[in-house]
């Protein structure tokens, strides 16, 4: 096996695991505080309460881990026999089952999955949901069975080992030595697996007999990022120390640990610095009692206090502390000799070799028959990881910015695989992920990428969003032009247009004006009436030689679509003292006929225009006019 299968191999391996505990660390949490809170030495003491802390860490917890690692397998059937088959190596223990549960949970998938691929296609019509039930019941009973007789006592034996070769590190005072393979592997985003695959199920085993664990510590701390980026702010130039506020905020703060990852690649020596902060730190962990009653997810500060146990909070905080002060002079000295050599430190140079690393393919390419959304049909994007928080978070902050640029409001959120929402048009994962997010979420157009920090595929995305935008708003223009331009033709008929006219009273000329309204469909014959007694009110002259006769507002009911009538008296129509030589009667449906009036008033505002319009004998130059 060559180095990267290897790599990849542990990498996915870490994912399964991670992937069985990262959706429950809602529960874990949940546990976690009622744990701080409610027994005798938390922080509100309550008999009753802390009742519920012993049956959610021996039955709750580990029957979750077992549920989502069948699922994984085999979906909700394959999640439901591993939980059933857990239950087998639960009762058969004294002690929190979570190694049994990652065992028999995988497990119990894979039985179930094998025994309904051999009744595939081999049962009657009509008996298909008793062969389900029937067959998942005795697979179910079977491995319960098997893991209360074999599996849990191996279990046991090998937790017992397991737990005597650890008391044996913390009584050698050797735990700070953990920090030699943890500092390293966390570089290689192996750190939900070593979290939430080795390092948690041990944690809350000691949690549930001391009300804490240490364990919880040794890969959340965030003193070692934080000295390193501190370090790069101190002393570092240009980009580089411009950029490092920004992430200190997100690694010690959000506690998305990833952003530091490549800052470390960019000088390898700064694995001493993160080594040492660790290290450093678990020492102080571990001399003071230091421990917390959960995994604090994501490991921000405010998460470590927020699962420190009362009175513990100074033995916490100063681990954290000590961690970032031999962190950050570690770093500080090697920053520091490389300025002073003039060596040139590049986070994309960093970045690009965390994505060799990591694997270089960009599989953005789609197959002939995959699913794929133009761009006006995209309104979620989802960026979905094991977790939902570190990675996928920051990749989803990255293309959300890049699409508020460009005036997109699409909805960019970051989930877990197994909560990706079904209404999503596009998923974005990690290339070794995509396979189960398709199963996730089969509808979706799915990317694949080979880093969440730096990569083409979002500039491919927002391009295409861009483009569709653009064609999209040219669209727009086009279909509301052509449908401005089909209801001025449409309001305005060539018979409507009377030019020459005699001069008249003005009552008889707004009658005139009425009527060609009325012998053309647009009102009933009262609107005439409420055309006179609108001039009765207020003079409609609007000036240039132009009066607008219309209905009052209670007349509107006597409108049936909106049109105008163009009536042109070269020697003018005297409109209470004003000399009108364009009479134009208007009916106005809605806000349909302001366009008209719109135009109307930029016809008149030159003057030039508006002499022709009082004297031209050219009929289609006044349509033409009013209409296009």
């Amino acid at each position: 096996m060559t180095k990267s299968s290897f790599q990849n191999s542990v990498q996915s391996f870490g994912r399964f695991l991670s992937g069985m505990v990262m959706p429950n660390i809602g529960a874990f949490i949940a546990w976690g505080l009622i744990t701080a809170l409610f027994i005798p030495t938390g922080w509100l003491p309550n008999e009753g309460l802390a009742s519920l802390v012993g049956p959610m860490i021996t039955y709750l917890l580990p029957l979750l881990i077992a549920f989502s690692g069948g699922k994984l397998v085999a979906g909700i059937r394959g999640g439901v026999i591993g939980a059933v088959a857990t239950m087998g190596v639960i009762v058969g223990s004294d002690i929190p089952m979570f190694i049994g549960a990652m065992l028999m949970g995988p497990l119990g998938g894979y039985t179930i999955k094998k025994v309904d691929q051999l009744f595939e296609g081999n049962v009657k019509s009509g008996f298909e949901m008793l062969v389900s039930n029937f067959s998942a019941g005795i697979v179910g009973g079977a491995l319960a069975i098997l893991a209360f007789q074999i599996i849990g006592p191996v279990v046991y034996g090998l937790n017992t080992v397991l737990a005597a070769g650890v008391e044996f590190i913390v009584n050698q005072g050797l735990l700070p030595l953990s920090s030699l393979f943890v500092e390293p592997a966390k570089i290689l985003f192996l750190n939900n697996a070593i979290n939430h695959g080795v390092l948690s199920p041990l944690g809350i085993q000691e949690a549930a007999e001391a009300g804490r664990s240490i364990f919880f510590m040794l890969e959340t701390n965030p003193g070692p990022g934080l000295g390193v980026l501190l370090a790069y702010w101190v002393f570092a130039k240009g980009m580089i120390k411009q950029s490092a506020p920004g992430a200190i905020i997100i690694h010690f703060f959000g506690g998305i640990h990833e952003i530091y990852f490549p800052y470390v690649l960019m000088k390898p020596s700064l694995l001493l610095a993160v080594i040492g902060g660790g290290a450093s730190g678990v020492f102080v962990f571990n001399l003071l009692g230091a421990g917390l009653v959960a995994t604090p997810s994501p490991g921000s500060i405010f998460a470590y206090i927020a699962m420190t146990p009362r009175g513990a909070l100074f033995s916490v905080l100063s681990g954290v502390v000590v961690s970032t002060v031999v962190s950050f002079a570690i770093a500080s000295a090697l920053i520091k000799r490389s300025a002073d050599k003039g060596e040139e430190l590049s986070l994309d140079a960093a970045t690009n070799k965390l994505r060799d690393m990591k694997g270089r393919d960009l599989h953005n390419e789609k197959k002939s028959g995959e699913k794929s959304y133009s761009a006006d049909e995209i309104n979620k994007i989802v960026f979905a990881c094991d977790a939902g928080m570190g990675s996928s978070a920051m990749g989803a902050s990255r293309l959300r910015k890049k699409l508020e640029n460009v005036g997109s409001d699409i909805t960019v959120v970051n989930k877990a695989i197994e909560e990706i929402p079904q209404d999503a048009q596009i998923v974005i994962t990690h290339k070794n992920l995509t396979e189960r997010a398709k199963k996730a979420a089969p509808k979706a157009e799915h990317v694949s990428i080979d880093d969440f920090l730096q990569t083409p595929a979002y500039d491919m995305l927002v391009n295409r969003i861009k483009k569709g935008l653009e064609e999209k708003k040219t669209e727009v223009k086009t279909v509301k032009k052509e449908s401005e331009e089909k209801l001025n033709k449409n309001i305005l008929k060539k018979k409507n247009i009377k030019l020459g006219l005699e001069s008249v009273e003005r009552d008889e000329a707004i009658k005139m004006a009425g009527n060609l309204l009325y012998e053309s469909g647009y009102v009933d014959e009262d609107y005439i009436d409420a055309m006179l007694d609108r001039e009765e009110e207020l003079t409609t002259y609007i000036g240039q030689g132009v009066a607008i006769p219309h209905g009052v507002g209670s007349a509107k009911k006597k409108i049936k679509k909106t049109g105008i009538s163009i009536l042109q008296f070269p020697e003018g129509v005297d409109f209470d003292g004003e000399t009108a030589y364009l009479v134009i009667g208007i009916a106005g449906l809605g806000n349909e006929h302001l366009k008209v009036l719109a135009n109307l008033s930029e016809l008149i505002e030159n003057d030039e225009t508006a002499e022709k319009l009082r004297k031209t004998d050219d009929l289609d130059y006044i349509y033409n006019k009013f209409t296009l």
